[in-house]
């Protein structure tokens, strides 16, 4: 096989969660030597969010864990004694890419800030990763991505008009804020590469996952419009929605943006005479009508299964798409064809599937390892990468320093 775009980057990895996690798990997938650093006293926060193997609330029972810190290796440092921080400045010392997702001061508590770091490794790159980042009035509040995406505004947007905000399914401001963490990290390795300078990296994930919505905030600098909710219905498109179909639980999404499509939509679904009807001519008259559109489009979508209202309406040019469930996913020949699964054995999980990144480096692609359990390769990080003799790894494990 070709070597990997990040063989022999080495990586010390502080950070929890998804964020920081994620990054170094991108890059331990191409190649990186990655070490993730935890402790027993106080382990990434993903051992303690279920799903869990057989119900069972264990760190390594954690099902998403390993999933996010793919290809890396894992030890435990209990910080709170000095030799456990003694020991982790040698894997800093030894590391190109520090990465933390601490509250501002916790490294530096440690004598890990960047400018305690760089007097005995200058060329370290290291990005942290926090809330709000490491400056401001907010920067010491502490959360996670779920109260994040209330502070950007998503879960404002999220629900029905006449009810109050619902929340979104997981994290969003977690997968958004660690693309712009990994693109901001590989400028700085490419800055590296060119001039030997290490850098500091201040990722603030509030500020990224605004981007998510730049254009409604755009509209309230232009316009001084505040976005509200609206369901699953649209400013552009109408109809706009996901409509009930044939099943249990079955649905199809379908969104029609131009009288192109709307037509076209009316020639698949045998043009009923309500299609005819002058208040849906025109996206105006759509749009002044939607609620008994709607009701309308509906009443021929129940009579297909979601499969077919899918493939009906994307071979007439109309955007539509099954909304599909965990089961749909695991099944889908889309997914598989792509090799975007693979299943790999954990020592306490059993049989894991494990997420393929979603693009392809042809002469350099991915690898993927197993995700590791707490602590697990204590004695190979410690004697094997940082040169630890047998004597001393023995001594600091008897004083709890690898807990």
């Amino acid at each position: 096989m070709s070597k990997q775009v990040f063989e022999g980057l080495k990586v010390a990895d502080f950070s929890w969660n998804a964020v920081g996690p994620i990054m170094g798990s991108y890059l331990a997938r191409h190649g990186a030597t990655v070490v993730k650093i935890e402790s027993w006293h106080r382990p990434d926060a993903m051992r303690g969010t279920p799903p869990f193997k057989d119900g069972i609330p264990e760190p390594d029972r954690a099902a998403d864990y390993p999933w996010l810190n793919t290809g890396k290796y894992g030890v435990a440092l209990n910080m709170t004694k000095p030799k456990a921080v003694e020991v982790a400045k040698k894997l800093v010392a030894w590391a190109d890419v520090l990465l933390d997702s601490f509250i501002p001061g916790t490294m530096k508590k440690w004598g890990l800030s960047y400018e305690q770091v760089r007097n005995f490794n200058p060329r370290i790159v290291m990005l942290s990763t926090c809330n709000q980042g490491q400056t401001g009035p907010h920067s010491h509040r502490p959360g996670f991505g779920t109260q994040l995406t209330a502070l950007s505004g998503i879960i404002h947007l999220t629900g029905w008009p006449d009810r109050g905000p619902d929340f979104p399914f997981a994290a969003h401001t977690d997968f958004v804020a660690m693309r712009f963490g990994l693109a901001a990290l590989l400028a700085a390795l490419e800055y590296r590469e060119r001039t030997g300078k290490g850098q500091y990296l201040d990722l603030s994930q509030y500020e990224a996952s605004l981007h998510l919505l730049s254009p409604l905030v755009l509209d309230y600098n232009v316009n001084g419009r505040v976005a509200k909710r609206m369901g699953n219905r649209s400013n552009y498109a109408v109809p706009h929605g996901a409509f009930p179909c044939r099943g249990d639980d079955r649905w199809c999404a379908i969104a029609i943006s131009d009288d192109g499509q709307w037509h076209a939509f009316c020639q698949v679904i045998g043009e009923p005479a309500w299609t005819k009807d002058a208040r849906f001519v025109t996206v105006l008259g759509r749009k002044q009508n939607e609620d008994e559109l709607e009701a309308l489009v509906s009443s021929w979508t129940v009579s297909v299964t979601a499969e077919q209202a899918m493939e009906k309406l994307q071979c007439a040019g109309v955007s539509a798409g099954v909304v599909q469930n965990g089961r749909d996913m695991n099944n889908d020949p889309q997914l598989e064809g792509r090799g975007s699964y693979e299943f790999l054995e954990h020592p306490v999980l059993g049989i894991h599937r494990y997420n393929y990144p979603s693009f392809r480096l042809s002469k350099t692609p991915s690898q993927i390892r197993r995700g590791h359990c707490l602590g697990e390769h204590n004695e190979y990080v410690f004697t094997h990468l940082l040169g630890m003799s047998d004597e001393e790894f023995t001594t600091l494990l008897g004083e709890g320093v690898f807990e």
